[in-house]
């Protein structure tokens, strides 16, 4: 396999096929070589999702790559809780590496804290710069419950994080992540691209433990034809630059750099290693080996091996075996430690970076295409600068000093013995991510069931900073009496969120606004209520929670797939764009709001009875919980204002309550 797989690289496939070993070294004994055991713990497969590939295949990959000490990856498709708690044969399903990518699938507080990893995926190698799709067709009763979506309605990941324009916003993220889990690497999913090393430094400096670059010739068999055929560019170009550039600016000692995209062989492995990675991902390999067989219409839902597909008839076909991936693994390995021995490195640590070892293999002048390239630059080896070139410094996160810690303190009782407590904070436009940590503590505990509704009551008086109320567990109620910056209610995860201006204001709060941008992205379930207005991109991707806010920015509601969101004031333009879940309202007093929604996959119709019953009810509770003056004005005179409220129900969600209706007379 190896022999064939090598031989075909040397027909100018690939890059790494134009390169040759150099024995310049004395060779070393193979038995002085790491034993096999630490090699394999440096595998990860690739982030395909269950939902893209089915139960079998992706736990089928999991378990084997618990078994090796070696890391599987959910993909941002979400994780099942069930594949959390051990099989009776001590096998364990559960996948080390988390993914969170923009449509933010699944990432409760619970499935972050069932990680050793969490993966930010900026971009896919098979098609940078693109986000995907799930067909409706795939989205079945499981997935649909996994990813906190409506059966049979497709789902849209966003081209971009919403979360992330700037690098001080990817760093924001490593922070609140680091804040959900304190015990996992956090990894920067990076695709190779001229001047990744510009961006790997930035990553770095963001507080990244781990930076993946992948290539553009691994992928989907999903992905779109034109970018698996015309975007990106090969790893061998982005691992160097990024190695590169990280030893230049002394940064390479901080972070473990990785690298994906067909390693197919221990001699592919060895290649990347002496590049600059000491981590592998192989996905493509290890699905094949699964019992993947190329069929390339992973988007049919129609794989007749059971790999692709929910379909229930053709999953029965699946026969892949977790024993033939680790057998993949075990070869992979032994076959790099082959190679480390004849090249005289006895550590995969020894061998990282180590570029000189390679050289461009004689090249025909006959040959027109190849004879003229120089890959001089992919070979170039940094000047040592004293810092070793693999990772031997831990990031400084910043957690020593935060508010968190003296929740988690107060919240003791609750914790162990579920008692109520009640405690008052001041907070500052520092104090960020509060309520993750302490969700994280619930999640440990109590799982993904939380605690009982406001067992953990914390009022917070001040300007609260970035992501107040991230990823917040069941059972906590966080009241804001000041206002907060951007993204209030990340990942909510069944939390109370309720934000009210100072007692002492001058202004008129639902003319003003109170809180930032991008809030409750993609938030599973939890409640927020907002006295005052919103920034931009109120509630994008939001799949499961309840909102009421009086007013809100451009965008509103973008690309969400469940929950409620009632708005008691103006939206900006583009609202609803995208949604294909849950429910809005908009009081909609000035009669512009038509102009103001994209109604390409939403109607706007008229309330309801339940639609007035539902809205009464939560601003009953957004005038207890805030004291609106706006609610109270409604509720006082509903018969009138009632006319005005406009009901944004997405028509594919729409369709498939109204199918469901009649399936059930």
């Amino acid at each position: 396999y190896a022999k064939l797989v090598n031989e075909q690289t040397l027909q100018a496939y690939t890059i790494r096929g134009l390169f040759e070993f150099n024995y310049s070294r004395p060779s070393v004994p193979l038995e002085e070589v790491e034993p096999i055991e630490n090699i394999l713990k440096r595998f990860a497969t690739g982030a395909m999702s269950f939902g893209s590939i089915s139960h079998e295949a992706h736990s089928t990959l999991a378990i084997a790559m618990n078994r090796i000490g070696g890391k599987s990856n959910t993909g941002e498709g979400g994780e099942d809780e069930l594949r959390y708690e051990p099989l009776p044969n001590g096998d364990s399903m559960r996948s080390s590496i988390k993914q969170i990518a923009s449509a933010r699938f699944g990432v409760t507080s619970y499935y972050l804290t069932n990680a050793d990893e969490l993966q930010i995926k900026m971009a896919q190698g098979a098609k940078p710069g693109e986000g995907g799709q799930l067909p409706g067709h795939k989205v079945d009763e499981w997935i649909a419950k996994v990813r906190h979506a409506t059966p049979g309605v497709g789902l849209i990941s966003p081209p971009p994080h919403h979360d992330i324009y700037s690098i001080e916003d990817l760093a924001q993220l490593i922070f609140d992540l680091k804040n959900a889990n304190r015990a996992a690497r956090i990894n920067v999913k990076l695709v190779s691209k001229a001047g990744v090393g510009t961006i790997a430094a930035g990553v770095a400096k963001a507080h990244a433990d781990v930076i993946l670059v992948s290539g553009f010739d691994g992928g989907t068999g999903a992905s779109p034809l034109t970018s698996i055929q015309h975007a990106g560019l090969p790893w061998e170009l982005g691992l160097a630059e990024a190695h590169q550039t990280l030893v230049k600016n002394r940064l390479r000692s901080r972070v473990v750099l990785q690298t994906d995209g067909q390693l197919k062989t221990g001699r592919d492995i060895a290649i990347a290693t002496l590049l600059g990675a000491e981590e592998w991902g192989v996905a493509t390999a290890a699905l094949v080996t699964a019992g993947c067989i190329m069929m390339r219409k992973c988007h049919l839902n129609t794989c007749p091996v059971g790999v692709a597909t929910q379909d229930p008839n053709l999953r029965k076909l699946f026969t892949g075996d977790a024993d033939h991936v680790v057998n993949l693994f075990h070869f992979l390995a032994e076959e790099l430690r082959e190679t480390m021995a004849e090249l005289g490195f006895r550590t995969v640590e020894e061998m990282v970076g180590q570029a000189d070892a390679l050289s461009v293999r004689p090249i025909s002048d006959a040959d027109w295409k190849q004879k003229d390239l120089d890959l001089s630059a992919i070979l170039y080896k940094a000047p040592d600068n004293g810092l070793s070139l693999y990772k031997t410094e831990d990031q400084d996160h910043g957690l020593s000093e935060i508010l968190d810690h003296k929740l988690v303190e107060a919240a003791q009782p609750a914790l162990f013995n579920k008692e109520p407590i009640y405690k008052e904070f001041d907070v500052k436009n520092t104090d960020r991510a509060i309520g993750t940590m302490l969700s994280n503590e619930v999640s440990k505990i109590y799982k993904g069931q939380g605690l009982p509704a406001d067992t953990i009551n914390f009022k917070f008086k001040g300007s609260a900073g970035q992501s107040f109320g991230a990823f917040t567990a069941k059972g906590i109620s966080l009241h804001l009496e000041g206002e907060a910056n951007d993204y209030v209610g990340k990942g909510l995860s069944g939390a109370r969120l309720t934000i009210y201006p100072f007692s002492n204001i001058k202004y008129v709060p639902e003319q003003n606004i109170i809180i930032g941008n991008v809030a409750l992205y993609g938030a599973t379930s939890g409640e927020l209520f907002v006295r005052g207005q919103a920034g931009e991109r109120f509630a994008v991707r939001n799949s499961g929670a309840t909102a009421v806010v009086e007013g809100l920015g451009d965008h509103g509601c973008e690309y969400m797939t469940g929950g409620e969101v009632l708005v008691i004031g103006g939206t900006g333009s583009n609202f609803a764009a995208g949604m294909s879940g849950g429910v809005a309202w908009v009081y909609d007093a000035k009669g512009d709001f038509a102009s103001k929604c994209n109604k390409e996959m939403v109607d706007l119709d008229p309330l309801d009875e339940q639609d007035e019953l539902r809205i009464n009810v939560l601003l009953k509770k957004h005038v207890q919980l805030t004291d609106s003056n706006l609610a109270k004005f409604l509720l006082n005179d509903w018969t009138t204002q009632s006319a005005h409220f406009i009901k944004v129900f997405p028509k594919e969600y729409k369709a498939v309550l109204m199918n469901k209706a009649k399936a059930t007379v």
